[in-house]
């Protein structure tokens, strides 16, 4: 079973390991944010043009029958 860490005690530790994390700079944070965004335009371009082919197919597919 783990020792008990008084709650004083944690906060420093959290506090000391929170000082040793290097942050991104806030140019490397836009840059991150513009290239999520780029990301997330381009998945939903390939998802919406993949998923208007898979319906084209399947309409032409079941619609093969309907004039016989």
């Amino acid at each position: 079973m783990a020792s008990k860490t008084n709650p004083i005690a944690f906060l420093q530790q959290v506090r000391s390991e929170t000082a040793k994390v290097t942050w991104p700079s806030r140019r490397e944070t836009m840059i991150s944010t513009v290239m999520v965004f780029v990301m997330v335009f381009l998945a939903a371009v390939f998802f919406f043009a993949a998923d208007q082919l898979m319906g084209w197919l399947v309409g032409l597919v079941l619609g093969a029958g309907v004039g016989a």
